[in-house]
């Protein structure tokens, strides 16, 4: 009984495991494997999420606005779900600000529609005047069906080939020729065109069908002359755009004022009159067969405007060959003097031996007198008293110093942690990309699984921070666990919600709700925490402490006077930065592109961004290797806070180039919006800074170890 009682509870374990396997499976999107057929007449279900602009950095829920047609909550034919329901999302989706939900309406598989009436929607003042001021920012509407955004279709000059922008327009602005004064338009009728293929396999054989493209082409049709159902007579006529506007309810003066002219300044009019508009709103549906798009490809479209930008790419992976290549020589170099000439100095006892050697020199120098007298010498005759002491200097001076803790090593030791934990992080999530697992369509994948990986990098974060904590001589293992854990990513997040009240005051997606926000705190303190302190007390009290080469004296030995460039513990730094920075910048082009000027496009060449990713990493640890020698060779023993900022200084430069672009490049209106680009940028910068910093110093510890000592680092 008992027996199979044990096989009951194993086999209920497997179940259970394959249970999520599976539902890790589905979570996610693999180009070419999650296919999703339709029969005919099926529904698929089309859903609209949020508007957004390339000229702000806030985004609107698109049923929070009060000018679009609201969720009837009727539920479509086949559909699961009325309209409005919100759609389950996950983590990364609701930190992008995406808001998912069911819409009223309805798209059938083969079956068109010419026209479909949707809704009036009755508008005042106010409402017109959000509309107006949100196609001025070029805000474009996001739907989604069959995981598609909804596209603008465009063509290249030479109409040779096409390409899609995720979105489509709110509305437009154009001129009154006669006054020159603006006016706007609002789109409220959709053109859908669904192109679809016969399914692979034998889901096709069957009579599937898969969604290949998801188009939209809005236009403004004004509300003129209908038939019962709400449509326009003929859709496809040309007829008169619906404008936003409202005629003035002017005072007597005004029309004195302006006797011959329909505009009045707004400063005349009352937004609390009273006085509304309706605006009309309409679809139709269309399918298109399209042998020429496989279902694996069909997000090719999206990426296409980017195919010409291969030749940048190679440049750039050449440059940051070039500069590692040379950096590269330079070390080759200072690695072989130090350990071929200067090598041979090295050691606690070198002043002794020095010392000793010019002693005895004399006594053989009378010795071999005769020999002199000759014209005959002996090797160690060669070597002059100068000669020897010129082994002396340099680093080599600062055997009994150079492993002197550094002052605020209690600072330096968590950082280091924290940086090690966002270079896991970065790996994780650029291997990821590189072989198609995180793409467009897992939604927000990008986003949560490197939630998922900073959580989980607790672990080594808090065992490197001890490690670190432990070879300074620390004593307080507890208060540095409880800095590696607290410390960046406790101001991160306060950072973060001082920003979300901003948001929040402009009723924005970008905010995040108090639900997700909890959810954060309690990712945080339940589970990344406890991982910091379990990799804490392993690399502090189970890990030995790393022995360093050489004794370290009791009284600290006076720097001599410096260079300028090491006088100031800044301006090595900077100047070094510069080199990682000109690795990354042709990189940072489209970087930046992507995430500012073209948000409806997707940045996907993760195979040379994960290349330049390591030149850039190899970079910086050249760099720091030379600057680290510069500072040894100058006599000055405090590298430890230096290697760590020459490693992170090209994180000061990105933030400078961010700066550049925002006043260049962008056209970014709003105190908020502004403030939420460069307070993002800053917070990206300095994880950046955290994960160079973090490979500079390693970098730095292990050649200092090894010049003075050949000890390998644990």
């Amino acid at each position: 009984m008992g027996r199979t009682t044990g096989r009951g509870a194993s086999s209920s374990s497997i179940s259970s495991l394959i249970l999520i396997l599976a539902s890790i499976a589905h979570a996610f999107y693999i180009p070419g494997y999650s296919i999703k057929s339709y029969k005919d007449d099926e529904n698929i279900p089309l859903l609209v999420n949020k508007l957004f602009s390339d000229n702000s950095e806030l985004q609107y829920a698109y049923y929070d606005l009060p000018f679009v047609c609201p969720p009837s909550g009727h539920t479509h034919n086949g559909s699961k779900y009325a309209s409005g329901h919100s759609v389950a999302l996950n983590l990364g989706e609701v930190l992008r600000g995406d808001r998912i939900k069911n819409s009223d309406i309805e798209v059938n598989m083969l079956q068109d529609v010419e026209c479909q009436y949707l809704c009036d929607r009755v508008v005042d003042r106010w409402q017109i005047r959000w509309a107006r001021d949100l196609i001025d920012d070029g805000y474009v509407a996001e739907w989604i069906l069959d995981n598609l955004p909804g596209a603008t279709s465009f063509v290249t000059v030479d109409r040779s080939k096409k390409y899609y922008s995720a979105g489509f327009k709110l509305g437009y602005k154009d001129f009154d020729p006669a006054t020159g004064q603006p006016q706007y338009f609002m789109n409220n009728h959709y053109t859908i065109v669904v192109r679809w293929r016969k399914a692979p396999g034998k889901a096709g054989d069957r009579g599937g069908k898969v969604v290949v493209a998801f188009e939209v082409y809005p236009k403004s049709l004004n509300a003129g002359q209908r038939n019962e159902t709400g449509c326009p007579l003929d859709v496809e006529a040309d007829h008169k755009p619906m404008q936003l506007y409202i005629p003035p309810v002017a005072t007597p003066d005004l029309r004195k004022q302006y006797p011959d002219s329909s505009y009045i300044p707004a400063s005349g009019i009352d937004m609390n009159d009273g006085a509304t508009m309706s605006i009309p709103y309409t679809y139709s549906v269309y399918f298109r067969e399209s042998e020429d798009i496989e279902w694996d490809h069909r997000w090719d479209l999206y990426f296409s405007d980017q195919a010409e930008t291969t030749f940048t790419h190679w440049l750039a992976i050449v440059n940051s060959i070039i500069i590692s290549g040379i950096l590269g020589t330079v070390c080759i170099v200072i690695w072989g003097r130090t350990m071929q000439g200067d090598v041979k100095g090295r050691g606690d006892g070198v002043l002794e031996e020095a010392r000793l050697k010019a002693k005895k020199r004399p006594e053989k120098r009378k010795s071999s007198g005769l020999l002199e007298k000759l014209g005959e010498t002996t090797a160690e005759d060669e070597l002059s008293e100068d000669e020897v002491m010129e082994d002396l200097t340099g680093w080599k001076l600062l055997h009994a110093d150079v492993f002197r803790a550094p002052r605020y090593g209690g600072l330096l030791a968590p950082l280091a942690g924290s940086g090690i934990q966002i270079v896991f992080v970065v790996a994780g999530l650029l291997l990821l990309s590189t072989f198609g697992v995180l793409n467009p369509s897992w939604r927000g994948g990008f986003v949560s699984v490197g939630v998922f990986l900073y959580v989980a990098a607790g672990l080594g974060s808090g065992y490197l921070s001890a490690r670190v904590y432990k070879t300074f001589g620390g004593q307080s293992p507890q208060k540095n666990t409880v800095m590696t854990a607290l410390l960046f990513p406790g101001l991160s997040f306060a950072f973060i919600f001082v920003l979300n009240m901003f948001t929040w005051a402009q009723a924005s997606s970008t905010a995040l709700p108090f639900s997700t926000l909890l959810g954060l705190v309690c990712l945080w303190l339940l589970i990344q925490v406890p991982l910091v302190h379990i990799g804490a007390n392993y690399g502090y009290h189970r890990s030995p402490v790393w022995e360093h080469p050489t004794r370290t004296s009791s009284i600290p030995r006076q720097v001599p006077p410096q260079q300028w460039y090491t006088r100031n513990p800044f301006t090595l730094p900077l100047l070094a930065g510069l080199v990682p920075f000109a690795v990354l910048f042709i990189e940072l082009l489209f970087v930046f592109k992507s995430l500012y000027l073209d948000k409806s496009s997707y940045y996907y060449v993760f195979g040379f961004l994960s290349i330049i990713s390591g030149l850039l990493a190899i970079t910086v640890a050249e760099t720091v290797l030379i600057s680290t020698y510069i500072l040894l060779s100058s006599e000055n023993h405090h590298w430890w806070w230096q290697s760590f900022l020459v490693g992170g200084a090209s994180g000061w430069w990105i933030f400078v180039y961010s700066s550049w672009y925002y006043m260049t490049k962008l056209h970014i209106e709003g105190f908020v919006s502004s403030l939420l680009f460069f307070s993002y940028s800053a917070l990206a910068c300095t994880v950046y800074t955290l994960a160079t910093g973090s490979i500079g110093f390693l970098t730095a510890y292990a050649f200092v170890r090894r010049i003075y000592g050949g000890v390998k680092v644990d």
